[in-house]
């Protein structure tokens, strides 16, 4: 059965076109796995819980932030009593001159864009500050807020700033962490697991029928981006992976098996035993 995972337009989640920024009094929360178009970075100030990204679960602490990449799956349960800021941009508004994909983000060197590191690894660390850090961050998404809720001449540039600094105060923080990362190509393992996990939920299903949305639910990816990946990563689309994989299953029972030409087609999910 497909799993529904919606995915939000910024239009949708902010007040602009570019930016939106919300605490806990204002934000509509998401209590289901979702992914989104944007960028989305949480503050948490008050209160435990786990992020759920990807194929991992993250502990949100106070002081935790939480750093969201565009088309990631996600979701992150609040219990009573939290206290946070959620921030919502576009990638022009990160950085206007990335002329790159979405879907593209993790083949961009961090000396050309530093700011995606958190995005990028947010699988691999957990990110918190505390001290003069934790106040410094809760004040510039005060600033942001204030900025944003009365636009003026400007407006995007001090922004942007205040979003800049937050970032790079986390980088900073991390930096040893993010460096060694990025030198292994971290994010790269994680484009293999996640095939890894479409690869072994094809196999596990091939006499059923097989959807490029039910496989990307099953690695925690949104089927954009599974294909995508697959089409970078292997030449194919997720058509040619399916059906060369039964006709390899096809081909094993072939030969170790009596089963006859219909029984392997209905045992590898072939419709026409013709293939």
């Amino acid at each position: 059965m497909t799993r529904t995972i919606k995915t939000y337009s910024l239009l949708e989640r902010a007040m602009g076109p570019d930016f939106g920024i919300h605490d806990e009094r204002s934000v509509t929360r998401i209590g289901e796995a979702h992914r989104h178009e944007y960028f989305q970075i949480q503050l948490n100030l008050a209160g435990s819980t786990r992020h759920h990204v990807g194929a991992t679960a993250r502990p949100l602490e106070p002081g935790s932030l939480s750093f969201v990449p565009p088309y990631r799956v996600h979701r992150v349960p609040h219990p009573p009593g939290s206290r946070f800021f959620v921030i919502n941009f576009n990638q022009r508004l990160l950085r206007p001159e990335l002329d790159v994909d979405p879907l593209d983000l993790e083949d961009v060197p961090l000396d050309r864009a530093p700011e995606l590191a958190p995005f990028l690894f947010q699988e691999f660390l957990d990110f918190r500050l505390d001290g003069p850090d934790l106040q410094f961050a809760e004040e510039t998404c005060r600033r942001m807020a204030e900025e944003n809720a009365d636009r003026r001449f400007c407006s995007i540039e001090m922004i942007r700033a205040h979003l800049l600094l937050l970032i790079g105060t986390v980088c900073r923080r991390y930096e040893r962490e993010l460096l060694e990362l990025a030198a292994t190509q971290a994010q790269r393992r994680s484009r293999r697991d996640a095939l890894s996990r479409v690869s072994r939920h094809v196999r596990d299903n091939l006499a059923q029928r097989i959807t490029l949305a039910d496989a990307a639910a099953a690695a925690d990816l949104s089927p954009n981006y599974l294909a995508h990946l697959l089409k970078k990563e292997t030449g194919k689309t997720f058509t040619d992976l399916v059906t060369e994989r039964r006709m390899e299953k096809a081909q094993e029972l072939l030969a170790h098996t009596t089963l006859r030409i219909a029984e392997v087609a209905e045992a590898v999910g072939f419709e026409d035993e013709a293939y």
